[in-house]
């Protein structure tokens, strides 16, 4: 019934209302959490299994890491409750089984089978649990905080669905890493043999035997590690696959030939993780892909503070065996002891991370925030927290203003830490680049992280449209995001950035291709269709500019009504007016609300638009807006399409100057 209340301890469920309050103040919980504690408390005292779970919350036809979806719905669950996996009072974990609620809840409550019809009718209301999901890319609007740090916890794994607009039949769901399963066949066509020279490896997601899901991000952050390990032995002689690709083989049938055949790499190391109070035992094996003959074998016991210099030890091993030369300043060696909880913590960060959502990167920042309190002698979270300010802006976590400079101060205590830490370099680069406009600095930086860690995606990535593209040296741009590509085949990121980086070459015909490929394999990635309807406009072909900004309005959660009338008008706009009048259109669309990433709604994005009605003045003063906000994306000024006719003003060469970007400047 649409009435039924249940009340138990302070808290009181308004299933109707759809929310749940304590002492009368309402409890802020997000859709999915929501209808998870509506579940629980509906079926009390009995156990709830996660199969349930996931039909009953997402359906069977979704396309995600339900693992993650659901330890994170419990943990955030637990929060609103104030409740523990300790010491439960309403939530209880059933290990590899599921929940149960053990709450009391009081005699005036509905009956268990009466509020069922409630859920139900909500999940009509929304088109029913198994509808067919549409997968995007969020964006979040949130600002990144100095966060307290959180309460340590070993449940807590992250949102990978967040609370998004609903209207009518249109249940849109956010499911990147199910995006990236189903990449597996598409992709990989694109991908470009490594050099001869050149022994590739892929490590498998180490399997979690606990049997505690909630200890899931113990074995992800073993697998994160040995492939950071791996990858930076001896760079020139062996390649590891990037974790996004190797996690699309987590939990997989497939055989390790055929995972061999798909990824392009002549080993594989696979293993497992058992992990009871502060002990950790790892086991990893060493498979030759050619015959499948496991080359190796062993066990490793260590405490949770010696997890990196386990790592360590593995990664050496595993490299003598395929008899790859470690280099000598390439040989990681970790003097110092990580306390327990602060590598537990920095596991959880990395996990939040790697959802790459707004709400993900922001737990992110709080994890990092509780390993480096526990232990601030150690480096990996402080160059982690570089990583999450200098990217959270691109998120709408905050302003560069603000979160370029604390990235700069934790990349710089990563390295007096740790002096070859590869990712705190990259950071320290895009800082220079994107906030300074040190451009020398910024290659120097870049280089360096290549020169440590080349066998990392996101540095090719970031050199090619951070330093590369900025300069108008294409060729090389794309050779880098190919080379990104080829160490992580299976990432629609990555392969939708490859677009702008055509699209900057003016190399439409490539770009054009580069959209059709990754849209076969990835249709629901938002960011795709709006990068697709930029590379549109430059063909001059904008009645498909429309189609691909509508797909990504509704790929991004706005209501489909809206959408709908949205391109309606700007159809009939195109009808009448031709290009200048779609160019109005955008620039009334960017004054409303909500927009999918991308969108012409920055300074920098103004300034494209009023570029193309042939309004200098507006387009001028909307880049000095992007100066003087340090937009991420004023760094691209020197090639981007729309300012062709902004060239021979001496204000806009003037703007090129002063970022470093006139012709032959650095």
């Amino acid at each position: 019934m649409e009435s039924a209340r249940y009340n138990f301890g302070e808290f009181e469920l308004d299933v109707g209302a759809f929310e749940l309050q304590r002492f009368g103040e309402r409890v802020p919980l997000e859709r999915i959490p929501m209808e998870l504690l509506i579940l629980l408390v509906c079926r009390q005292r009995e156990l709830v299994t996660r199969e349930e779970i996931v039909a009953k919350l997402w359906g069977s036809e979704i396309f995600i890491d339900t693992n993650t979806a659901i330890n994170v719905a419990v943990r955030k669950v637990r929060q609103a409750l104030d409740d523990t996996v300790e010491n439960p009072h309403y939530i209880l974990t059933i290990p590899a089984k599921g929940y149960r609620f053990i709450g009391s809840i009081s005699d005036s409550s509905p009956k268990v089978g009466d509020a069922i019809p409630a859920i139900q009718s909500f999940e009509a209301s929304v088109g029913g649990a198994g509808s067919t999901p549409i997968l995007i890319e969020a964006s979040n609007q949130l600002t990144i905080a100095e966060t307290q740090p959180a309460k340590a916890r070993s449940e807590q794994k992250r949102d990978a669905v967040g609370s998004l607009p609903l209207s009518g039949r249109w249940l849109i769901w956010i499911a990147v890493i199910g995006v990236i399963g189903l990449a597996l066949v598409a992709v990989l066509r694109t991908r470009k043999p490594a050099a001869a020279n050149k022994v590739m490896f892929v490590v498998l997601p180490f399997e979690n035997l606990t049997g505690d899901p909630n200890q899931e991000y113990i074995a992800d952050g073993v697998t994160e590690e040995m492939i950071t390990q791996l990858g930076g032995l001896d760079p020139e002689h062996l390649g590891v696959i990037a974790r996004t690709s190797a996690m699309g083989f987590k939990g997989t049938q497939k055989s390790a030939a055929e995972i061999a055949r798909e990824l392009g790499v002549g080993y594989l190391l696979e293993g497992s993780v058992r992990h009871v109070g502060d002990r950790i035992r790892i086991t990893a094996q060493l498979i030759q892909a050619s015959d499948q003959t496991h080359l190796w074998a062993a066990d490793y016991d260590s405490d949770l503070s010696n997890l990196l210099q386990l790592e360590s030890d593995i990664a050496a091993v595993v490299a003598s065996q395929v008899q790859v030369k470690l280099m000598s300043n390439q040989r990681v060696s970790y003097n110092h002891t990580v306390k327990p909880e602060a590598q537990a913590a920095y596991l959880r960060g990395l996990e939040d991370w790697n959802l790459r959502t707004g709400s993900s990167i922001a737990d992110a920042v709080s994890e990092f925030n509780v390993a480096i309190a526990a232990d601030p002698s150690y480096a990996l979270p402080f160059a982690a927290l570089a990583r999450c300010y200098v990217l959270g802006p691109v998120f709408g976590l905050g302003n560069p203003l603000e979160t370029m400079p604390k990235a700069r101060e934790f990349a710089a205590h990563a390295l007096e830490l740790d002096p070859n830490l590869a990712e705190a370099h990259s950071m320290l680069a895009m800082v220079a680049a994107h906030y300074d406009y040190d451009w020398p600095t910024a290659e120097h930086e870049f280089l360096t992280a290549l020169r440590l860690n080349p066998s990392d995606p996101y540095a090719h990535l970031f050199y090619s449209n951070s330093f590369l593209s900025p300069h108008g040296r294409h060729k090389e741009a794309i050779e880098e995001m190919q080379k990104a590509i080829a160490l992580d085949p299976l990432s629609i990121p990555l392969q939708a950035f490859l677009i702008r980086t055509y699209t900057w070459a003016r190399r439409y015909d490539d770009a054009r291709s580069q959209f059709e490929k990754t849209n076969e394999v990835a249709p629901n990635f938002a960011v795709l269709h709006e990068r697709a309807a930029h590379l549109f406009v430059c063909t001059g072909d904008f009645k498909q500019a429309i189609e691909e900004d509508a797909r990504a309005r509704l790929l991004s959660g706005e209501q489909a009504e809206q959408v709908i009338a949205e391109k309606a008008l700007q159809v009939n706009a195109l009808t009448q007016g031709g290009a200048r009048s779609y160019w109005q259109m955008q620039l009334d669309l960017s004054r409303e609300k909500p927009h999918p990433p991308e969108a012409y709604v920055t300074p920098f994005g103004l300034a494209v638009v009023y570029a193309r009605l042939g309004a200098k003045d507006p387009a001028l003063g909307a880049l000095e807006q992007a100066f003087t906000r340090r937009d991420v994306q004023l760094t691209e000024a020197r090639v981007e399409p729309a300012f062709d006719g902004l060239r021979s003003d001496p204000r806009f060469r003037e703007l090129l100057s002063r970022i470093h970007l006139a012709d032959g400047a650095q």
